[in-house]
């Protein structure tokens, strides 16, 4: 696609992606907001108030006092929320939200790293709720993504369990190299924030992709290449382009062990590629 993904087939090797303005054009978890007030989630308000988060989001990045805010908003606003409901409202939704704002140039990254032979793991702030089934949408072999506390009742309880932000999300990459066997100086990341300035620095191969001022900045002063990925598009409308083999559903499964013990409580989504040719 870009010309700048390498064929390397020994030692196993993974292209993480942030989610956020990197693949998709706008915040995944406030994408939905709608959608959870016609589901009885939440009020006209915090749609209001949701709309102009994601304005603020989009027009200049959100630094980390941002991404704070909106991190104790949307755990006190998700409080009560019942885990099925707001699946099954995702589920629902989901190729009519997502499917238009994925990037096309991000479509065809994801696509050149599995021709490649590298796993495709996408690390988001957003919850796994909703990070999981785009993850499955992208074709991704793993996802890490926030947790939330769930109660006896099945509700969220508004406490976070893992938050996949900053430092924690190179914790959660170095994690999964440990286990899966990836060589991180031949790992490739992509991501829009400085705020994923560690996860960046952990791999051999760093983009910024759209990104904000501080992280151009210390692109710039680092010599990492600057990606632009402006064009949304539906994936269908990328095919047969946008063709991977048949691969089982996610599995939602914790990365425990010694590889995870740095990096704390890391969960991730797993699915395994089967192999182009028999």
């Amino acid at each position: 696609m870009l010309g700048i993904v390498e064929n390397h087939s020994l030692p196993r090797t993974a292209a993480f992606f942030d989610l956020d303005k990197t693949v998709i054009a706008k915040s995944s978890t406030l994408t939905f907001s709608k959608s959870f007030y016609q589901g009885g989630l939440i009020n006209r308000r915090a749609v209001l108030r949701t709309a102009y988060t994601q304005f603020v989001f989009l027009a200049g990045g959100a630094d980390h006092d941002q991404m704070e805010r909106m991190r104790e908003y949307l755990s006190a606003l998700c409080k009560g929320w019942n885990v099925q409901q707001v699946k099954e409202i995702v589920a629902e939704t989901l190729h009519d939200l997502i499917d238009p704002i994925i990037y096309d140039e991000a479509a065809s990254l994801i696509e050149d790293h599995h021709t490649a032979g590298r796993d495709v793991v996408i690390v988001s702030t957003s919850g796994a709720e909703v990070v999981e089934p785009i993850g499955e949408l992208l074709g991704a072999d793993r996802v890490v993504a926030t947790r939330m506390v769930v109660g006896a009742d099945g509700c969220f309880t508004g406490e976070i369990e893992y938050y996949a932000y900053g430092p924690t999300k190179a914790e959660a990459v170095k994690a999964l190299a440990a286990s899966e066997g990836y060589d991180l100086d031949r790992c490739y990341a992509y991501s829009d924030s400085i705020t994923d300035l560690p996860m960046l620095q952990s791999v051999g191969h760093p983009y910024a992709v759209n990104p904000d001022r501080a992280l151009r900045r210390e692109a710039a002063t680092r010599d990492w290449p600057i990606l632009v990925f402006n064009r949304p598009v539906r994936l269908k409308q990328r095919l047969p382009a946008f063709s991977m083999p048949p691969r089982p559903a996610l599995v939602a499964a914790a990365a425990v062990g010694a590889a995870a013990a740095t990096a704390g409580l890391v969960w991730y989504a797993s699915r395994r590629r089967q192999a182009a040719s028999v």
